[in-house]
């Protein structure tokens, strides 16, 4: 993984310290959040880095032990920048791009059923509203606290509490949505 680090400040070392510790903690759960929150996976790279140089700008303003809390909030607002950005562009396959990927993939079936499942979860996720979807995301996927939730939302808890009621009721139907779809499709012959 190839993350870029700005250097903070040449006299606070403390700082950029901080910096190589948050990116270490934190990245692995910044990226998926973004690709959960609607962030296409060819942009997802950006996305973090977007997130990480908000976060080396800010680093003085963050309170220690909330740099996870600080970094999933800014992500969240820079996952729905790249969501505006996306609907506005049209998007052009690029075959030679494809063709290669698939030359170069590898594709047992565990790998298959792996894609298929995270596809599956994104076109559910992508159903959900934007509230509901981000603190189901930030509790359930990513197992922030609500406490956290909120903070990184700017919301009471209270809120991030009633939202995550309402968000599990809705995925749970979604995904009888989807099977009942699925069903359906089997029973008239047609393919998964």
């Amino acid at each position: 993984m190839d993350v870029l680090v700005l250097p903070v400040s040449r006299t606070d070392a403390g700082a950029e310290a901080r910096l190589r510790a948050a990116i270490d903690a934190h990245y692995d759960v910044v990226w998926r959040f973004l690709r959960r929150m609607g962030v296409r996976e060819a942009a997802v790279e950006d996305a973090a880095q977007q997130v990480l140089i908000v976060f080396a700008r800010r680093i003085q303003s963050i309170e220690v032990e909330a740099e996870r809390s600080f970094l999933i909030g800014t992500a969240l607002r820079v996952a729905a920048d790249h969501r505006k950005q996306t609907a506005r562009q049209r998007e052009v396959s690029d075959e030679q791009a494809l063709s290669g990927w698939a030359a170069n993939e590898p594709h047992p079936d565990d790998e298959i059923d792996e894609r298929r499942a995270r596809q599956l979860l994104g076109g559910i996720l992508a159903r959900m509203p934007e509230d509901l979807r981000s603190v189901l995301v930030m509790c359930d996927l990513e197992e922030l606290t609500m406490a956290d939730a909120a903070s990184s939302l700017a919301i009471a808890p209270g809120t991030v509490a009633s939202r995550l009621r309402r968000a599990r009721v809705l995925f749970q139907e979604i995904v009888h949505d989807v099977r009942t779809a699925r069903a359906v499709a089997l029973q008239a012959g047609g393919h998964e």
